[in-house]
């Protein structure tokens, strides 16, 4: 018998423990009351967004019955769900949340109206190896850009894949990933690397996979590019896209034109230490992750700040970021915040949509009532003191 290392075991024990995942009765905050809710920026200024729930899980997603409970009752068992391992990106149309895994090698879908889970990109064609950057189309097809196989993978609302974009040779090292509405442009962000000037944003046809052209080239000038991380389409069809060494977000137009820059390093705020992900909502307000800052900065469609949510911290608990990454904002104005280290994908709530509105409320069957939501944060992975990752 061929004699296994126990090293071996603990990298296949830790890798499992992320996929199935022990769930003890802890819950972020009391929701029964508004007096407890987590809202930014702080009184007595007016809210402009509510903590609302936290995803760690299928857990989180699914209905918790009558009988589950029960059986939980008579057994001691802990609620237990299929777990984000090592999540980097986020993408969401009409509810359903789709999280990239890098760990996993796969995309987690959480459908909250439809109380649904379900993963894609484990079987070929369209296997994934590691995902990062995420987004959708208006029909809500689902683009991926895999860091490994260095090209874009495609699939429908539900999964089924459609077609690959790209050739493993057009990229050095691909991150972010962009896609305007009706799917004919996608934008893929080339990191690059040390030995190369090649930092730069490919832009491919949609159905094809042809390049259309490319915008700008490794320097410090405007239009060039120092370890560029993501990209994100405004309304109007301008570009916005994460120049990270450079510590700033330059705009382009739809064919590569340059526009305006914001952002330089620094610690105060509207400044940048180490900005990864962007979004973009309806409004043309753009939202900014900074994994050193542990926050997301807002700013108006001007470039001026508007408000920071969240903070550093070695402990979880809500709006609480170690390693934060992927960010998106859906059809309602609901803001998708990912950290990698905690695993959790936090949702925050516009204060000016109730609770009871937007893509998130539960559905129920004909004839039935909706089944209770789940808690925000209704269960929440065991703490440890976060020590960062090779997060990509």
């Amino acid at each position: 018998m061929t004699k296994r290392s126990p090293l071996l075991f603990l990298a296949i024990a830790l890798v499992l423990g992320g996929c199935m995942m022990a769930m003890p009765d802890s819950k972020y905050g009391d929701k029964g009351s508004r007096q407890n809710e987590l809202v930014f920026p702080l009184p007595p200024d007016e809210p402009r967004f509510y903590f609302e729930r936290t995803i760690f899980s299928s857990a989180d997603v699914r209905p918790d019955t009558a009988s589950d409970k029960f059986r939980r009752a008579l057994t001691g068992e802990q609620i237990t769900g299929d777990g984000l391992a090592k999540p980097y990106s986020v993408a969401v149309h009409h509810g359903r949340v789709f999280v990239g895994d890098t760990v996993r090698r796969t995309v987690m879908v959480f459908d909250i109206p439809e109380q649904r889970f379900f993963t894609i990109g484990e079987e070929d064609p369209g296997g994934l190896v590691m995902p990062l950057g995420m987004d959708v189309d208006k029909q809500g097809n689902l683009y991926v850009v895999d860091a490994k196989l260095k090209k874009v993978q495609v699939y429908d609302r539900d999964g089924k894949y459609l077609r690959t974009l790209g050739e493993t040779t057009q990229f050095h090292r691909p991150a972010g990933l962009a896609v305007d509405g009706d799917g004919r442009r996608v934008y893929v962000v080339d990191i690059g690397g040390v030995s190369t000037q090649e930092h730069r944003v490919r832009v491919l046809d949609g159905q094809s996979g042809a390049l259309i052209f490319d915008i700008g080239t490794r320097g410090v000038k405007n239009g060039e590019f120092n370890l560029p991380r993501d990209a994100a389409i405004a309304p109007d069809g301008s570009v916005y896209i994460v120049d990270g060494g450079n510590f700033r977000v330059q705009k382009f137009t739809a064919d590569g034109k340059f526009l305006s820059t914001f952002g330089s390093i620094g610690r105060q705020s509207g400044q940048f230490s180490r900005p990864k992900e962007i979004a973009i909502d309806s409004a043309g307000n753009i939202y900014v992750v900074d994994t050193a800052f542990g926050n997301f900065q807002i700013f108006n469609s001007d470039e001026k700040l508007l408000l920071a949510v969240g903070s550093r911290s070695n402990t979880l608990a809500p709006a609480k970021y170690s390693l934060p990454s992927g960010i998106a904002v859906d059809e309602d104005g609901r803001v998708y915040i990912v950290d990698q280290y905690f695993r959790k994908v936090d949702v925050f709530r516009p204060a000016g949509l109730a609770e009871n509105e937007g893509f998130l409320v539960v559905r129920a069957p004909a004839g039935k009532t909706p089944p209770a939501a789940p808690p925000a944060g209704n269960a929440t992975p065991a703490e440890k003191a976060p020590s960062e990752p090779n997060a990509p």
